[in-house]
């Protein structure tokens, strides 16, 4: 906000331009050499008849009243008389008293103070519209004084009236007194009003507030309550012309900063996209603290019209609420400002979400997130773990991003995602942390477990295994503004923590299918009992947990609440409400998925490991397929018969099932994969009464206890 214009120093220090003449002496201060200080009536006593040596008690009754009379006039208009003076309060600035000389008769005296409250209001009136006329007391304080001084005027007119009938002999004390009653509560309630915003120093909606609380005290004299309430007209008309441009423009005109909305300037829209806790959408436009009485049940309503403009005005795309029949002209008792407000609202809101929907397809951007990092088209995945398998074994920071996205590229343009489009605005991402230690640092996800708990419990420290980018893969994609409304950082980061736990899933599942691979060659070797067989069981044990565990993710959390959603958002009405929808929609996903259980996810994670592990051991402890392989190949020019080759590939595979090493480590995963299925299993059943969306996982890894 720009300062406001200093008022110039001559408007100031004239006292017959501000309204303080009457605070100088007059023939003091035209003795004053050019440049001094001019005398205040603080110190300088008497009036014009003290000079003259005669005092007003010296006179008839019937002079005296023609005399005080004729003072009063000038009294009543802020001026000091001859027999009337004016003191100022100390420590009051712009509140005055108005004195009579003591030796005056004592009727007359007390006829004449019954009228100097009516002169002192106008003299506090007259104050306040001088100094609430400067540029840095706003538009409303201006408007307020503008309607004061009309008031004035009036006064000042019914004053002049009363000057003529006296020039012409017919004015008398008590006609000066009876005339006056009429103006007498209306200037004495201005009084109380402008005391109160002066003490108060009011501006903007403060003022107004004022204004309306002080109508409503006035119930019992219409005649006041009705020029309080003209008051607060005049004021507020300033206050409408801001409140219209920002509902029909999304312009915030506001040069004193007496609007009740504000505007933080350095929060870009850009931040969307790149800061996980950006706050533009809640505190780019924000509500300020004194909004106006009358807008307090719409101030939100207001506040998110504007928004909605100021949106679509960053798109380019410039439009205009219709002003037919909607100008903002007052705020009465018809409140048809609220049915304006209202109808600005639906029109915006309208705008903007067909704006998203059908220019810029949100519909179809959530569809392709869901597609890519929901992994609801998954042959591009396997064609890219296939091709990329080499540098996702590598650690985090070895692993080049853009061999990475290479590689999707290729799997991308190889498989059925080719005909799409938005596949272009996948990008590759390479974590530095694990996902529960990822889950950690985000403090504001509603987890059971505090951070430091969930830190400590990372299953990759306590199986001591490497960190690897097939645990720290995920994607991420590319959204303009004004998608990034609705798929901002934060969303994506969520979109981001479910594809990691489906895509370690996978590999998962693939390593325990490579593992069950090798062990089917042991199907020729018919011994019962032996750790192949058991070996056999445990990995068919393990790939069904994993695969119910994709199952469920996939089929009874993440497309159930996709269709949920999108149902939903075809009777959205706002995008604040697009908005919400689509955060309940991750915030359920992320919960539904143990994303947000750390006990439970802890577990998950344990038994994952222990099927990798145990699916690296396999690949380890059963060398001799490779070396039968190789050895095939290297002796392929030779001449072998088949029952001699045959004969020694089952000698190899008898004295691998027999290896010792291999017992023991099948023994020894086969118990710690029992243990921890077997303490999932109470975890899940009893969390499923507090959390019904537990019983479907609970079914599937009870099911894979049972079979085992």
């Amino acid at each position: 906000m720009d300062p406001a214009p200093a008022t110039p120093r001559w408007n100031l220090e004239r006292p017959y331009l501000t309204g303080r003449f009457h605070q100088e002496a007059k023939t003091a201060a035209a003795a004053q050499a050019p440049g001094s200080k001019p005398f205040s009536l603080d110190s300088f006593s008497r009036g014009a008849g003290a000079s003259t040596g005669s005092v007003i008690g010296s006179f008839a009754a019937s002079v005296q009243e023609l005399l005080v009379i004729d003072d009063l006039l000038s009294a009543l208009v802020g001026i000091e008389g001859r027999y009337i003076s004016i003191k100022r309060v100390r420590g009051k600035e712009g509140y005055v008293v108005f004195q009579i000389d003591s030796s005056m008769d004592l009727a007359l005296q007390e006829r004449t103070r019954e009228i100097f409250p009516l002169c002192e209001d106008y003299v506090l009136v007259s104050q306040f519209v001088e100094s609430r006329s400067h540029f840095k007391n706003g538009l409303v304080n201006h408007a307020l004084a503008a309607a004061l001084r009309a008031f004035l005027l009036d006064y000042q007119a019914m004053v002049a009236q009363l000057e003529h009938q006296f020039r012409l002999g017919r004015l008398s004390l008590q006609g000066l007194w009876f005339f006056c009653q009429r103006m007498t509560s209306s200037l004495n309630a201005l009084a109380v009003l402008v005391e109160k915003a002066t003490s108060n120093n009011t501006s903007g909606s403060a003022t107004l507030n004022l204004l309306q609380s002080q109508a409503k005290a006035m119930g019992g004299d219409s005649a006041v309550r009705s020029l309080l309430e003209k008051m607060t007209e005049y004021a507020s008309a300033a206050y409408l012309r801001m409140l219209e441009r920002w509902v029909y423009e999304g312009v915030i005109d506001d040069p004193y900063g007496e609007f009740f909305i504000a505007e933080n300037k350095s929060l870009q829209k850009e931040s969307l996209t790149q800061d996980y806790d950006a706050k533009y959408w809640q505190q780019r436009y924000s509500l300020k603290e004194g909004i106006p009485s009358f807008l307090t049940n719409v101030a939100a309503i207001i506040l998110t019209t504007g928004k909605y403009l100021n949106v679509m005005r960053e798109c380019g795309h410039n439009v205009q609420v219709s002003l037919e029949n909607s100008k903002l002209m007052s705020f009465g008792s018809n409140h048809q400002y609220l049915e304006c407000i209202k109808s600005a609202y639906d029109f915006a809101s309208g705008e903007l979400l067909t704006l998203m929907k059908d220019k810029y397809d949100l519909i179809g951007k959530l569809r392709s997130l869901k597609r890519y990092l929901l992994l609801d088209q998954g042959d591009f995945l396997v064609h890219f773990m296939d091709i990329a398998r080499e540098e996702l074994t590598k650690k985090p920071e070895e692993i080049s991003a853009e061999k990475l996205q290479s590689l999707l590229d290729i799997a991308l343009r190889s498989t059925a995602a080719a005909s799409d489009p938005t596949h272009e605005e996948l990008i590759c991402c390479v974590e530095r942390s694990s996902l529960l230690k990822k889950l950690a640092t985000l403090k504001d996800l509603d987890c059971a477990c505090p951070a430091d708990k969930l830190a400590a419990a990372d299953v990759d420290q306590s199986m001591q295994l490497s960190i690897t980018g097939l645990e720290t893969f995920c994607l991420s994609n590319k959204v303009q503004w004004p998608l990034s409304l609705v798929i901002s950082r934060k969303a994506l980061t969520k979109y981001q923590l479910i594809f990691r736990l489906l895509f370690h899933c996978k590999h998962v599942s693939r390593q325990l299918c490579s593992a069950w691979q090798i062990q089917q060659v042991f199907r020729s070797v018919k011994i019962l009992g032996t750790p192949i067989l058991r070996s056999s069981i445990l990995c068919r044990s393990m790939l069904k947990f994993v695969n119910s565990l994709l199952h469920y993710l996939t089929f009874e959390v993440l497309e159930p609440n996709w269709h949920l959603m999108h149902d939903r958002l075809q009777t959205a009405r706002s995008i604040d409400e697009v908005i919400q929808i689509h955060d309940f929609f991750l915030q359920k996903c992320l919960k539904e998925c143990l994303l947000l259980s750390p006990e439970l996810l802890v577990k998950v994670e344990k038994l994952k490991a222990l099927c990798l592990q145990y699916a690296t051991s396999i690949q380890l402890l059963m060398p001799s397929i490779e070396v039968t392989n190789s050895e095939n190949k290297s002796k392929s020019g030779k001449s072998r018969s088949r029952t001699n080759k045959s004969q020694d590939r089952d000698q190899q595979l008898k004295l691998t099932s027999e290896n010792v090493i291999m017992s023991e480590s099948i023994l020894k995963f086969e118990a710690a994969f029992n243990s921890e299925l077997q303490s999932l299993a109470p975890t899940l059943s009893n969390s499923s009464h507090a959390e019904p969306y537990l019983t479907h996982l609970a079914q599937c890894i009870l099911g894979v206890r049972i079979d085992q």
